[in-house]
């Protein structure tokens, strides 16, 4: 079979033959049918995320459940399946809570007991998830089972963006009906928090962005207004359509200091800002002390969507199949594994909502 190898941080990918071990106590062989590209995938090639290589990489994928191994109760062969890049123990405090996207003893990387399940030139390779390949081992947990009527090349997209997005609004900052938002980075996760704005029934949402081109597809995402931040000060723009107010919830969907600090500066008193961007791993913000106490304004993290996996994602699907919610209208252009550099630079130009590699 053949994978995606980032073999060096700022180098392209290559497209190697590999081999893939058969999963062991607890673990599922999935055959992809489809890969969402993701910005976090880039930030791991430029090194701005902690995950260093030789590594395969990629993590947003669907597909169906070739193998399982011993212990594995939960999905079956031919089972469709999503699967999370965070694998979630079950067993500990913040699973028992609900909360298994705070599970402290996940690894995004390679298998609980430390040893690689792909082989590359004879050199054991670990892997993030590993949708960057034709087939992948992860653990039960990673695995996600839906319904087998949604297309796996729109359903791969809710193993991240889609869920980091809506999970933002619904789950972390549980935005009310009649909210008003604003969403700083109009890109594939930007996309989805406004749908899930829309879904929450915000009364006024607000997209931010750098190009034109995403503000208008921000709005046929549910965006009652777009503000081009390049062209003018964009927290006094946000607050001009809102009366001078500011907005109730503001989310930063860029990972960029400055743009988590403007983000803040657009709230009205009461507000919050949820910072849903991955910033560079030791960047820090800097923030007026004032509005804190004296505004009662907050600023919170989102991970993942604060997702419950097997909840969350299942019933996502059920949203897009009931047409609530928009997939299809997410993938602008479909690559084949041998074009994976390609999705890359398609995605950081801004040239697509969300680039998907089909197998």
């Amino acid at each position: 079979m053949r994978a995606a190898v980032l073999w060096q941080w700022n180098e392209p990918f290559a497209v190697e033959n590999v081999e893939l071990a058969a999963p062991q106590q607890g673990e599922v062989r999935v055959k992809l049918a489809a890969s969402g590209v993701c910005h976090s995938d880039l930030s791991i090639q430029r090194g701005l995320l902690p995950m260093p290589p030789p590594r395969i990489i990629g993590h947003e994928g669907a597909g169906i459940v070739e193998a399982v191994g011993p212990g594995v109760t939960s999905v079956a062969p031919g089972d469709h399946v999503i699967l999370c890049w965070m694998y979630p123990c079950g067993h500990c405090v913040e699973c028992g809570k609900g909360q298994p996207a705070h599970c402290q003893t996940a690894l995004a990387g390679m298998m609980g007991g430390g040893s690689a399940r792909f082989k590359v030139k004879g050199q054991d390779m670990p892997h993030w998830v590993g949708s960057f390949a034709e087939q992948t081992v992860v653990p039960e947990t990673a695995c996600v089972k839906i319904r087998d009527d949604a297309p796996l090349d729109k359903a791969c997209l809710v193993g991240c963006g889609v869920m980091t997005g809506v999970g933002a609004v619904l789950n972390t900052a549980k935005v009310e009906e009649g909210a008003t938002v604003a969403v700083f980075g109009a890109g594939g996760v930007g996309l989805n928090v406004i749908q899930g704005a829309v879904l929450a029934g915000a009364s006024r949402i607000i997209a931010v962005d750098l190009l034109d081109s995403k503000l208008k597809l921000a709005k046929e995402f549910g965006a009652t207004d777009g503000v081009n931040a390049s062209k003018g000060d964009a927290e006094m723009t946000v607050r001009e359509l809102t009366g001078g107010k500011g907005v109730d919830y503001a989310f930063e969907v860029i990972g960029a200091p400055k743009v988590i600090a403007q983000a803040f500066a657009s709230l009205a008193r009461g507000g919050k800002a949820v910072v849903v961007g991955a910033p560079p791993f030791g960047s820090e913000v800097t923030l007026p002390a004032f509005p804190f106490s004296m505004e009662e304004k907050a600023v919170i993290g989102s991970f993942y969507g604060s997702a419950r996996f097997h909840y969350d994602m299942p019933r996502i699907i059920d949203l897009y199949m009931a047409g609530r919610l928009k997939l299809d209208q997410l993938v602008t252009r479909k690559f084949r594994l041998d074009e994976i550099n390609a999705s890359m630079d398609a995605m950081e130009k801004g040239e697509v909502a969300r680039g998907v590699i089909v197998y």
